[in-house]
């Protein structure tokens, strides 16, 4: 299997050694690292708490439940993929259960390239949901970054009587004589201003 060069991290979750073992073993350690077993849903939960997975790989039924709630669970709680992995007779239900919330179910048996795939596939929405995070703490840092200089402006236009295009253009000349970002002269000005 090749892989990108990120390396993720990943959780694989399953109630028997066996299918811990070949699902961890179908994981390159070159790309997946840590690769973190568990064999109960809580054991899960208890290290979901501290560490933040990329993908996570159910293959029910866990020691102590099923899996299909805390697969429901890590979609509205983490950005990581999943994958639930069930029994053929339980693979309709079970679907109908998760596949709103974006769980990935395949349906057991199934062989080592349909879960390759199915990995490629979760890996692949990973990289494109990292990117939407990066865009969206842009896009928040861009929005804070307004609020804060459109807050200077109202201040020197308080303060100052400056006009709105005036107290812009001297926030500009501020951050470029100091070689700062405008961010920062705006968050001097309300300092000045408002200490």
């Amino acid at each position: 299997m090749v892989f990108s060069s990120t390396v993720y991290a990943a959780l694989v979750l399953s109630g028997t050694d066996k299918g811990a073992s070949i699902i961890s073993d179908m994981l390159p350690i070159g790309q997946f690292s840590p690769v973190t077993v568990a064999s109960s849903g809580g054991e899960g939960r208890r290290l979901l708490l501290s560490t933040d997975y990329d993908i996570v790989i159910i293959n029910t039924p866990l020691r102590d439940e099923f899996g299909a709630e805390l697969a429901l669970d890590l979609t509205q709680n983490t950005s990581a993929g999943v994958l639930l992995l069930v029994k053929g007779e339980q693979y309709d239900r079970t679907v109908d259960q998760v596949e709103r919330a974006g769980v990935l179910t395949l349906p057991k048996p199934f062989s080592q390239q349909v879960l390759s795939a199915s990995i490629r596939l979760m890996t692949a929405t990973r990289e494109r949901l990292r990117l939407l995070e990066m865009k969206n703490t842009g896009l928040r840092e861009k929005i804070d970054e307004i609020r804060v200089v459109n807050h200077a402006k109202w201040l020197l236009i308080d303060r100052l009587g400056m006009n709105e295009a005036d107290a812009h253009r001297y926030i500009e000349k501020q951050a470029m004589d100091t070689r700062i970002s405008k961010r920062a002269a705006a968050e001097a000005i309300i300092r000045t201003h408002e200490g």
